[in-house]
């Protein structure tokens, strides 16, 4: 079922288990796109318990400042803090109630997912064409590199899921992934964010099917 929480930082999240009353075989940390949490990521939670066996956990990226319009998020992303957003992360991990923990995430949450592969907490790390390098418009002091993350001591293995025609993952930049040795997948000719929302009119059936089935296999890797 799904539940919607705060974490200790004062964070909203929801938390879902299997609906059947199963015991989760592991948790996931499902880190949502700019736009946050909404019915779209409630009810991809309860899917992906459900599909899975999973306990799976999303946590608002933007706390206190829902009311962002998306034009404004764009804005922002410079002002967010990667140590509060990771803590945010690692204690989403802890809701979970499990000791072996994935996390995946979409466009700025696949951003964050590769920060996150970096803090030793998850097993694994499956992002969803995540920024692999940050974008100039949002470099700040409160935002370290994905590609340092990526590289720390212990980091989770990483799979990207790429769109090759997606201007906010260079062809330069998923090269560099790769060459750390990520799991690289790339899509030929998908545009960003053509997996996890059917509404977009960039979506792919066909390219997503393939994405969730090797993202999924790559969590319970």
């Amino acid at each position: 079922m799904t539940q919607q929480f705060t974490l200790p930082s004062g964070t909203p999240a929801y938390r879902a288990t299997p609906s059947d009353g199963r015991a989760a075989t592991r948790g996931v940390v499902l880190v949502p796109d700019i736009g946050g949490l909404r019915p779209l990521f409630s009810d991809m939670c309860q899917q992906l318990a459900d599909d899975h066996g999973w306990s799976v956990c999303a946590p608002e990226p933007w706390p206190g400042r829902e009311h962002l319009a998306i034009e404004e998020r764009l804005a922002a992303v410079g002002t967010l803090n990667d140590d509060e957003v990771l803590a945010d992360l690692v204690a989403a991990a802890d809701a979970t109630g499990a000791e072996t923990v994935g996390v995946l995430g979409f466009c700025m949450g696949g951003m964050y997912t590769l920060k996150a592969a970096g803090t030793g907490r998850f097993h694994r790390a499956a992002a969803f064409y995540g920024m692999i390098r940050i974008p100039e418009q949002w470099q700040s002091e409160g935002q370290g590199e994905p590609l340092d993350a990526v590289t720390a001591e212990g980091a989770a293995p990483v799979l990207a899921i790429i769109g090759t025609n997606d201007h906010w993952t260079p062809a330069a930049d998923v090269d560099a992934l790769e060459a750390t040795g990520a799991e690289v997948v790339r899509y030929a000719g998908a545009d960003h964010g053509f997996v996890h929302d059917p509404s977009r009119p960039d979506h792919r059936a066909d390219y997503a099917a393939d994405a969730w089935r090797r993202a999924v296999t790559w969590i319970d890797g």
